[in-house]
C-alpha cells in the first residue's frame, strides 16, 4: 500500500482527491488549518489540523510508521473566488502564506526523505495579454513566459513552479505540477466568498424566485472553461504516476460565457430569470485549457460535458439552501 500526505486536505479539491486515492489502495493523511465542513471526514486515514505556514507543523509530518510517505501533494494555499483573489487588500497574505507553505514543504520533503511531490498550480499564472480575446484565449503551457499574471495569486503560483523545479534540479526531488483550470463540484465553497462562478450561480439561481433576476459581474460575455472535480482527480492521478515533471494544464476545453453558464443553470433549475449586469471583479476576458500537451504526454485529457457536472452541483447547492426535513422525506416516500 502506498502512502500519501495531502496538504489542504480538508478543502474542496483535496478531500475529493483523498477519497480517490484511498479507493486506489493509498493510505492517506490529510492536513489542513481548517476543519472539514460537510459531515464526517470519511475520506482520510489520518485527519490532522495544523497551520502549514509554521515550520513547527512539519515535524515528522511526512513520516508514516517511521518511513517517508511515497508522495506529498500540496494543495494548500490562501485562495478564493474573484472577490478574494482580485481584491488587492489580500495580496500580501496570498503571497506570504502560500510561499511559506511551499518553502516548508520542499525543505521538509528533502529532510524527511520524501522522493516525490505534487504542486497544484493554476491557470492564473498565464500572461493576461494572451487572454484578451474572449473567443480565442491562448493558454498553452509554453505561453507562461514572459510572465504577466493578472493577480498576485497567479504571480505566487508561477514563482512556486520555478521553486519546485529548482528543488528538482538541485535536490533530486521528483516533481509533478498541474495547472488547474476552474475546478468545480459538490462539497465546496458556495456562499462564503471563496466560491467560484459555477457554485455562485447555482446559489443565486436556487435562491431566486421564478421570473425575478440575478446579478452577474460585468457584461457576462467573459469566457471560461470549467472542470468537474472527478475528472480533476483522475488527471492528478495520471500526472503523479507519469514520468513528466514539467507543468501540465488540467482543465476542460469546453469554452462558455458567464451569461451562457447562468442560462444553463436556469435551465437545470427550470427557472426563467433576468440577468442584471453590475460592476465587480472580472479577471481576464477569456480563459480555456489547452490540452494538446496533456493529451500527447498522458494519452488522456478531460472530456465530460460541463452540463453533466453542473446538474450535480446545482442539486447539491439547492440541498444546502433547502435541506429536506424528516417530514419532507417521509412525505416524498409516500408519493
Amino acid at each position: 500500500m502506498k502512502t500519501a500526505v495531502l496538504q489542504g486536505g480538508h478543502g474542496f479539491i483535496a478531500h475529493h482527491l483523498a477519497r480517490y486515492l484511498r479507493q486506489r489502495d493509498y493510505w492517506v493523511r490529510t492536513v489542513d488549518v481548517r476543519e472539514y465542513e460537510y459531515g464526517p471526514p470519511d475520506f482520510t486515514d489520518d485527519y490532522v489540523i495544523k497551520d502549514l505556514t509554521l515550520e513547527k507543523s512539519y515535524k515528522d509530518l511526512y513520516l508514516v510508521d517511521d518511513k517517508p510517505a511515497d508522495i506529498v501533494l500540496n494543495l494548500a494555499a490562501l485562495m478564493g473566488g474573484a472577490n478574494i483573489v482580485l481584491d488587492f487588500k489580500y495580496d500580501f497574505r496570498i503571497m506570504r502564506d502560500s510561499s511559506l507553505i511551499n518553502i516548508h514543504t520542499l525543505e521538509n520533503c528533502v529532510n524527511q526523505g520524501v522522493k516525490k511531490v505534487f504542486l497544484s498550480s493554476s491557470a492564473c499564472i498565464y500572461n493576461y495579454l494572451t487572454q484578451e480575446d474572449k473567443d480565442n484565449p491562448d493558454c498553452r503551457e509554453s505561453t507562461a513566459w514572459p510572465s504577466w499574471p493578472d493577480s498576485c495569486y497567479g504571480k505566487e503560483k508561477i514563482y512556486a513552479e520555478e521553486m519546485y523545479d529548482a528543488c528538482r534540479r538541485n535536490c533530486g526531488l521528483d516533481v509533478r505540477i498541474a495547472r488547474f483550470h476552474n475546478i468545480f463540484g459538490v462539497e465546496g465553497a458556495w456562499c462564503d466568498g471563496r466560491e467560484k462562478a459555477p457554485a455562485a450561480l447555482c446559489r443565486k439561481v436556487a435562491m431566486a424566485e421564478n421570473n425575478s433576476s440575478i446579478e452577474i459581474y460585468g457584461d457576462g460575455e467573459q469566457t471560461r472553461s470549467f472542470l468537474d472535480v472527478s475528472e480533476a482527480c483522475e488527471g492528478i492521478f495520471r500526472i503523479i504516476n507519469s514520468d513528466y515533471h514539467f507543468p501540465l494544464n488540467l482543465g476542460s476545453t469546453e469554452l462558455i460565457s458567464i451569461n451562457d453558464l447562468a442560462k444553463m443553470v436556469m435551465d437545470i433549475a427550470g427557472k426563467k430569470l433576468d440577468l442584471v449586469h453590475i460592476k465587480g471583479p472580472l479577471g481576464v476576458r477569456g480563459r480555456v485549457s489547452e490540452n494538446t500537451l496533456i493529451q500527447k504526454t498522458l494519452g488522456w485529457s478531460p472530456s465530460r460535458p460541463l452540463r453533466e457536472g453542473m446538474e450535480k452541483l446545482y442539486s447539491w447547492v439547492d440541498s444546502q439552501i433547502h435541506p429536506k426535513t424528516n417530514k419532507d422525506v417521509k412525505e416524498t416516500q409516500h408519493v
